[in-house]
């Protein structure tokens, strides 16, 4: 049964067809007057492109109460991960948030393998985008989602639990949101960015590295450039090594912060993107950074004895002459 229903309001509608050209998938199709209608609903997934590019809002997409469907519930969970290593998530983000002065919590990332029991968290009562259970997580909140839980059929297929939809495969979508030139530009962009095999992961789950009953592959930190910079610092503090960053404003949080981590094993910077700021709260002066799990014993060493000088130092503006 389906998850969402999508009503169109024929007063308003001025039968643009936008919402059709901008479903990732095919859900919509015209009736003989020209209104949009959902002629595969068992399709939708809830991302709300096409009301959101609706220019007279004249289309929504609600939830049903089929939502709240948990096709795993008489699945066996796996166990939680060990006390001690659980303690010591908590005291590597205690320490993070510390010495950087950090808002938001590091959030552990965990991409489940097809053949994985799943942890033992509640699946939400609605679709979400990725991005958006990245910024409920860094609150304090622990999120599991299967595929059919995600509303963004982009980070899905990125992620390897599904397959890519045409619009996105070919880049068609890019164009009409006119965030590239053209077909070829945005075919380049999409070749360009990793994706793990279709079929290969079965749930994502974010959390809190403090409270994440799951060894995660990647910690993501939310914060300013200036944190970015000092996280960099700790990284480099006991070799001085300089990193390279692939950064491009597409895909920030499935590929930039977790994608790149996980398969390079080095951290990777990120200025967010379109979906990942137009669909949260992220502010203008945020940033992020996702981290291999292992490079937490470092940037915690790293930003100790960072803090004991540099970092209050810089903070201070001790070369700034003052104002007379």
């Amino acid at each position: 049964m389906a998850d969402y229903r999508i009503v169109n309001d024929p007063n308003r509608c001025v039968k643009c067809g936008l919402c059709i050209a901008f479903c990732p998938c095919e859900v919509l199709e015209a009736d003989e007057e020209g209104h949009p209608f959902a002629a595969r609903i068992e399709d939708c997934v809830g991302c709300t492109t096409c009301a959101g590019n609706c220019p007279q809002r004249a289309l929504s997409v609600e939830a049903t109460g089929d939502a709240v469907y948990d096709p795993f519930a008489d699945e066996p969970r796996a166990d939680p991960i060990a006390r001690e290593l659980h303690e010591q998530y908590a005291e590597w983000q205690r320490v993070i948030m510390e010495k950087l002065g950090l808002r938001w919590q590091p959030v552990a990332v965990s991409l489940i393998d097809k053949d994985e029991l799943l942890p033992d968290v509640p699946l939400p009562p609605e679709n979400q985008r990725f991005c958006q259970a990245m910024m409920a997580a860094r609150r304090g909140a622990s999120i599991l989602m299967p595929p059919h839980r995600h509303s963004c059929p982009d980070g899905t297929s990125i992620f390897g639990m599904t397959g890519v939809p045409e619009k996105l495969a070919t880049g068609e979508i890019y164009v009409l949101f006119h965030k590239v030139v053209n077909a070829e530009a945005a075919a380049q962009m999409v070749a360009e960015r990793p994706t793990l095999p279709p079929k290969s992961r079965r749930a994502t789950y974010v959390a809190p590295l403090a409270k994440t009953v799951r060894k995660p592959e990647v910690v993501v930190v939310t914060g300013t450039p200036e944190q970015m910079m000092w996280l960099c610092m700790s990284m480099s503090y006991y070799s001085g090594h300089r990193f390279d960053f692939h950064a491009s404003g597409f895909n920030s949080m499935c590929v930039e912060a977790v994608l790149y981590p996980l398969t390079e094993q080095e951290p990777n910077i990120t200025f967010g993107c379109y979906g990942c700021r137009a669909a949260t709260d992220v502010a203008e002066d945020m940033m992020f950074m996702g981290l291999p799990v292992d490079k937490l014993p470092i940037v915690a060493q790293g930003l100790t004895e960072l803090a004991k000088k540099a970092i209050p130092d810089s903070r201070m503006k001790i070369y700034v002459p003052p104002i007379m």
